[in-house]
C-alpha cells in the first residue's frame, strides 16, 4: 500500500508527525518513505510493506497529512504506475527536467580521449543550445586488452570544461561503486560546475550489489540500461533494485537486445517498448540508437540507419536520446566506426525536434479517443 501525501507538507508540522505516528504503530507493517523533487513542488510517498491487506484504505485516507491511498501490486512497487496517471513521473535534476512528456538528448563520446575532442564537443553543444551530454571515464569492455577508459584520472577536465560550457548533466558509466565516490569527491573539489547522471550499463543491469549501492545514494539519478539478453520485466525489476534502496530517481534506457536476429544491426533495435515501459512504470525512457545500430549504413534515401532509429523511438514518445558523437571519429578509442560526425550535429537535432513534435501531435490526436474503445 501506498500513501501519497499533500505536496510539499513540512516534515515538522503536526499533520506530519501525526501521520507518521499513525503509520508506524501500524501492526505488523514497515514504513519506507521516499521524497520525489519535482519541478515545481517536492512529494512525499510512504511504502506501507508487509500485513497490508486487512489495512483500511479509507481509514488511513483520513489522516490529515494523506492525500491519497494507493494499492500496490507486487511487480514494481515503487516505480510502477499501478494505474493511477496522477503520481508524477521523472524529477529534476541540477535544474534540468526529466519526464515522460519531454525530451533531452545526450550527445557526446563514448569514451573520453583527450581534452581537445572534449572541448570542441561540449562548445558545440553549447552553440546548439544543449545543457546535456555522455561522457564515458569507466569503459567495460568485451576484450581485456582494449582500451578500458581513462577513468577517475579525466574527471577534472572534464568536469571543468562541462562548467565553461554549460553543461548542466554528464552521463557517465560507472562499474563499481567505488566510482560514485570518485565523481563525488573531484565534483566537490571544483565547486560541482556540472552534474552527473550514473549510468549503469548493459553488462551490469543484474549486478545487483552495484544497484544498491548506486541505490542507496540520493545525490545522482541514474541511468539505466536494458539488459542485452533478458527480459524487459528483468530489466525493469533491476530498475527496481535502485528504487527499493532509496533512489527513484531512475531514467529507463533501450538499447537494443544482443541476437542474431538483429543483423546486419548491432543489436535488435527495441525501441516499440518505449511506451510499454512509460505504460508500466513512472520512469522516463531513454533512447540509444547508437549501440542499438552500431554502424554509419546509410539508407537508399541518404539518411544514416542510426537517424531512423532515432526518429522511431522519438515518434514514439522517447524523453531522452543518448548518442554517439565525436569530432574525429577515426581517433576515437571507442566505438569511433558508429559516431555521428560533428557535422551532422545540427541536422540530428532538428530531425528529433521534427520527431518530437510528430509525438505531440500524434498525442493530440488520440487524446479524444482514450477510453471510446472500452
Amino acid at each position: 500500500m501506498l500513501a501519497i501525501l499533500y505536496p510539499d507538507t513540512p516534515l515538522e508540522s503536526d499533520a506530519y508527525r501525526e501521520t507518521m505516528h499513525f503509520l508506524e504503530n501500524l501492526p505488523g507493517v514497515s514504513l519506507r518513505v521516499h521524497e520525489v523533487q519535482g519541478a515545481q513542488q517536492k512529494l512525499t510517498e510512504v511504502y506501507l510493506l508487509g500485513e497490508t491487506k486487512s489495512l483500511d484504505k479509507d481509514e488511513i485516507s483520513a489522516l490529515p497529512a494523506v492525500e491519497r491511498v494507493i494499492r500496490i501490486s507486487d511487480d514494481y512497487r515503487i516505480l510502477g504506475r499501478h494505474r493511477d496517471d496522477q503520481r508524477q513521473s521523472g524529477f529534476t535534476y541540477n535544474g534540468v527536467n526529466f519526464g515522460q512528456d519531454n525530451l533531452n538528448v545526450f550527445a557526446g563520446l563514448c569514451a573520453v580521449d583527450i581534452p581537445e575532442h572534449v572541448e570542441a564537443m561540449m562548445s558545440a553543444l553549447q552553440q546548439h543550445g544543449q545543457v546535456c551530454t555522455r561522457m564515458g571515464a569507466y569503459k567495460p569492455r568485451t576484450n581485456p586488452y582494449s582500451f578500458q577508459g581513462h577513468g577517475k584520472g579525466c574527471l577534472p577536465w572534464v568536469f571543468e570544461t562541462a562548467g565553461k560550457y554549460d553543461q548542466k548533466v554528464i552521463a557517465m558509466e560507472i562499474t563499481h561503486e567505488s566510482h560514485i565516490e570518485e565523481i563525488d569527491t573531484c565534483l566537490e573539489k571544483l565547486g560541482r560546475p556540472t552534474g552527473v547522471m550514473l549510468q549503469v550499463g548493459t553488462r551490469n543491469t543484474q549486478n545487483f550489489e552495484l544497484l544498491k549501492a548506486i541505490g542507496r545514494q540520493n545525490t545522482y539519478p541514474v541511468l539505466l540500461k536494458r539488459g542485452f539478453g533478458i527480459t524487459l520485466n528483468e530489466s525493469l525489476n533491476a530498475a527496481e533494485y535502485l528504487a527499493s534502496e532509496g533512489n527513484a530517481n531512475v531514467i529507463f534506457c533501450l538499447r537494443g537486445m544482443k541476437t542474431e536476429a538483429g543483423l546486419p544491426h548491432r543489436n535488435m533495435v527495441d525501441f516499440a517498448h518505449v511506451p510499454t515501459v512509460k505504460r508500466l512504470t513512472r520512469m522516463p525512457v531513454c533512447i540509444d540508437p547508437s549501440h542499438s545500430v552500431g554502424s554509419r549504413d546509410r539508407a537508399p534515401d541518404g539518411m544514416l540507419d542510426v537517424m531512423h532509429a532515432t526518429a522511431q523511438g522519438v515518434i514514439a514518445g522517447a524523453n531522452m536520446v543518448l548518442a554517439d558523437f565525436h569530432p574525429k571519429p577515426e581517433k576515437a578509442l571507442v566505438d569511433g566506426p558508429q559516431a555521428l560526425h560533428m557535422d551532422e550535429l545540427s541536422a540530428f537535432l532538428q530531425d528529433i525536434e521534427l520527431c518530437h513534435n510528430t509525438w505531440k501531435k500524434r498525442q493530440a490526436l488520440y487524446s479524444g479517443r482514450q477510453g471510446t474503445n472500452q
